[in-house]
């Protein structure tokens, strides 16, 4: 395989090369100082901060400026931008970038919570817009294009529409482009939350990318399906609408003034590695998933759905939830990337013609953990936590609102009728169930309370020991 060039990691191994000695932050001095265990100790040496010849984020000039400009080569953009503070920086910038106190927004009604928190930050004015159920997945979609048309139609004055795109299922929409179009005509950008979707821009047998389609601006977690860090991520502009310098304005007051040189060295590699993935390695890749996923089928019980994105995989066995299978996996040490009420989501390997994984071990674990199962067991009721909030909606108070308002924790029966005053959010996926300004329904209470049950965890002002979730006090409402 040819090695392409990797200008930020090939500045970081020269400077190492000439045993530099260090009187600059960060403190541990190279690992000299640290008592991390000795394979993590290693890593420190890289750990530096703006020394001569390893350039600057904020201001890139030398061998950050040319890693970017690789990127936005190779994505195609007007401009991307490494992020060391995750996707959710990115999402933070691009609502930052394109919309003020006061504004409207048209919101996939799926988005992660760093949307929403986004949204509030900025004092804006969200309408959500609940996607189709993804019958195959159990999980919700993307929107539709009626449902986009629909809201344009009712707030012309929208700023932004933001989506999600794939899910985090893998699930993906080919009304995208469209989507894209109708909000174009209207002059509204389309803003796009693409974690899961990095290596995308491989091309088939892996879907078109939102960036590719006509989106504004694309963020993208490197992390989730490419050799990247945990919080390594891009952004990409590409925009009649929206100035790049706009966008590295709000990046350079959001992110971090000390930027993580390992994250960013993860980032010049993870790019080196899509741009260098060949058709060689598509094929190997195919294959070995082939083989992979012919052998769970293979594990009685055990039932394996494929979806748009091959990186995923859900698995499931019936009258199991994707709480208990999730455990019974880790007990085998094999760890999936989420559970829900039915079942649990792996994300696979993006292996390249020269790596082996271990996948014929992990197929005798699952079938030695399967079979340990009980024979029968009752099937599980069908949750759809996102059919509380059907349409488009609008919230009842919006955050700056809240935060003036008396609140307080009561039962989960007790708060149907009233208003949130803060999230609920099952995690993973980070998907809000509730959102803070949201009218409590029946719903969402039984929602909750059979989430519970089945041993979701939460993120958000939820009281799981005692069944409380917190309410702007009636006598302070309208």
């Amino acid at each position: 395989m040819n090695r392409v060039d990797r200008p930020l990691v090939e500045a970081l191994e020269k400077f190492i090369e000439d045993v530099p000695i260090s009187f600059h932050v960060p403190g541990h001095k190279a690992g000299v100082l640290s008592d991390l265990p000795l394979g993590l100790r290693g890593a420190l040496r890289y750990d530096l901060t703006e020394l001569e010849g390893l350039d600057d984020l904020h201001e890139p000039r030398d061998v950050i400026a040319k890693a970017q400009e690789k990127l936005t080569a190779l994505y195609s953009s007007e401009q991307s931008f490494f992020l060391v503070n995750g996707s959710t920086v990115g999402n933070l910038a691009m609502i930052y970038a394109t919309c003020s106190s006061g504004d409207t927004v048209i919101v996939q009604r799926n988005v992660h919570k760093s949307i929403v928190n986004g949204i509030e930050l900025v004092g804006a004015h969200p309408v959500y817009v609940t996607p189709s159920w993804h019958e195959e997945s159990c999980s919700w979609g993307i929107v539709d294009l009626a449902k986009i048309k629909e809201s344009l139609s009712l707030y012309p004055e929208s700023k932004a529409v933001i989506l999600t795109y794939p899910t985090y299922y893998g699930v993906v929409s080919d009304e995208l482009k469209e989507i894209i179009s109708c909000c174009h005509d209207k002059k509204v950008p389309v803003l796009v939350d693409e974690a899961h979707g990095a290596h995308f821009i491989i091309g088939k047998p892996f879907p078109a990318s939102a960036l590719e389609l006509g989106a504004d601006i694309v963020v993208q977690s490197a992390h989730k399906t490419l050799p990247a860090m945990t919080m390594a991520s891009f952004l990409h502009i590409q925009s009649k609408l929206i100035r790049p310098e706009r966008v590295s304005k709000y990046l350079s007051m959001l992110q971090s003034s000390s930027p993580s040189y390992l994250l960013m060295a993860s980032l010049d590699d993870a790019r080196a590695f899509v741009e260098g993935y060949n058709e060689s390695d598509i094929h190997y890749f195919l294959q070995e998933r082939k083989k992979y996923i012919e052998g769970l089928k293979g594990i009685p019980r055990l039932q394996v759905l494929e979806v748009d994105d091959p990186l995923k995989l859900i698995l499931r066995i019936d009258g199991y939830s994707g709480y208990e299978i999730q455990q019974l996996l880790a007990t085998n040490g094999i760890y999936v990337e989420l559970a829900d009420t039915y079942q649990v989501l792996m994300v696979l390997p993006l292996l390249r013609e020269t790596t082996i994984y271990p996948f014929e071990s992990v197929i005798s674990k699952i079938k030695l953990a399967v079979n340990r199962l009980k024979v029968s067991k009752d099937t599980l009721p069908l949750i759809e936590t996102l059919k509380v909030t059907e349409g488009v909606t609008r919230l009842v108070h919006t955050a700056k609102t809240l935060n003036q308002l008396e609140q307080s924790w009561v039962t989960y029966k007790s708060s149907i009728g009233r208003v949130a005053a803060g999230s609920v959010i099952p995690y993973p996926p980070g998907i809000p169930l509730l959102i803070a300004g949201e009218r409590i329904t029946e719903a969402h209470v039984s929602t909750v309370k059979s989430l519970v049950q089945l041993g979701a965890k939460f993120h958000g002002d939820i009281r799981i020991d005692d069944g409380h979730l917190l309410v702007v006090n009636e006598e302070m409402e309208e």
